[in-house]
């Protein structure tokens, strides 16, 4: 029981330190740091959808090639 008590203390006061080093050490303001995160989804988000497209249109292409017995 006593090493379990001991483990809990410890994890705690080391998940609060760490979060108080984290608080100190982030370059952004809250916000900003949301407003990154978004921004950098979003551009991921549009290049795969991208990708998608492109790849879509290669293998219909691909496809026609095929059906035609040029393939």
């Amino acid at each position: 029981m006593k090493k379990t008590c001991a483990w809990l203390k410890g994890a705690l006061l080391g998940g609060l330190l760490g979060s108080a080093v984290v608080l100190l050490l982030t370059p952004y303001s809250g916000e900003e740091l949301k407003a990154r995160i978004k921004d950098y989804i979003d551009n991921v988000e549009h290049e795969v959808r991208k990708a998608g497209v492109e790849k879509r249109l290669e293998l219909e292409s691909e496809l026609e090639l095929m059906r035609s017995g040029k393939i």
